[in-house]
């Protein structure tokens, strides 16, 4: 049987979300609590691949089992670390997938201006003036376009570099706090912090809305902005 499991995590302390040789990661510590608790070895694929650092509000994930404890939420947080909590476990279709079943995932990445000890953590202190209006501007013209070479990491394992983005927009949550949400069918490796730094060079006037443009269909890493840090990134929903 399949099952979907939801669950969230900080993924502060951990190399990303996909089991690494030499360091702890988010599916690691899932697969060895289900594996423990359901007395049976398992193995669980995830909707996506977080990179250190990165957070999750929701990850979703499926597993295969032939047993099944009617208190598994309860007691996978009793053994999973402090830092991730599972919210849902429920049985689905056979040819559901995690990954290929989902129809679009949303991440937030935040943002802010004034130096505040609570928000260091989870959202990036930048010492400069934004202009957020040049960034929404600048976030239309993404959904333009297609192909987002230019925001990949190089050298992925992807057959395509296509997305198809429903939403990209700046919010200003609180003063001084920004919030960028960003939708879309997949993404690429590294490529919403990509997008969010090249984004902030348009708000220092560093870039204008036609650089973005060409950016983009130079379809060349190295034309875009520098990654922006990972602590600030969180993936927040996925559709089915």
């Amino acid at each position: 049987m399949r099952y979907f499991i939801t669950l969230s995590y900080d993924g502060t302390r951990y190399h990303g979300w996909q089991i690494q040789p030499n360091g702890d990661s988010v599916q690691q510590r899932l697969q060895e609590a289900l594996s423990t608790l359901l007395r049976q070895p398992i193995e669980v694929v995830g909707a996506g691949r977080t990179d250190t650092g990165v957070h999750a509000r929701m990850m979703v994930a499926h597993f295969e089992a032939s047993t099944f404890n009617t208190q598994i939420v309860y007691k996978l947080n009793r053994l999973l670390p402090p830092d991730i909590a599972v919210q849902d476990v429920r049985q689905v279709a056979d040819d559901m997938h995690a990954r290929f079943s989902a129809t679009s995932r949303t991440y937030h990445y935040f943002i802010h201006t004034r130096k505040d000890p609570f928000l260091q953590a989870y959202s990036w202190q930048v010492p400069f003036a934004l202009d957020f209006s040049r960034m929404n501007e600048a976030a239309k013209v993404l959904l333009e376009y297609k192909d987002f070479t230019s925001f990949s990491k190089v050298n992925t394992d992807v057959k395509t570099n296509l997305c198809d983005l429903k939403e990209a927009h700046w919010d200003e949550v609180a003063p001084g706090q920004w919030r960028f949400t960003i939708t879309a069918n997949r993404f690429l490796r590294n490529m919403v912090r990509a997008i969010v730094g090249t984004l902030v060079e348009v708000g220092r006037g560093r870039l204008s809305i036609e650089d973005i443009r060409r950016i983009i269909e130079a379809k060349d890493r190295c034309q875009a902005g520098e990654s922006v840090p990972a602590k600030a990134l969180f993936l927040v929903d996925i559709r089915y």
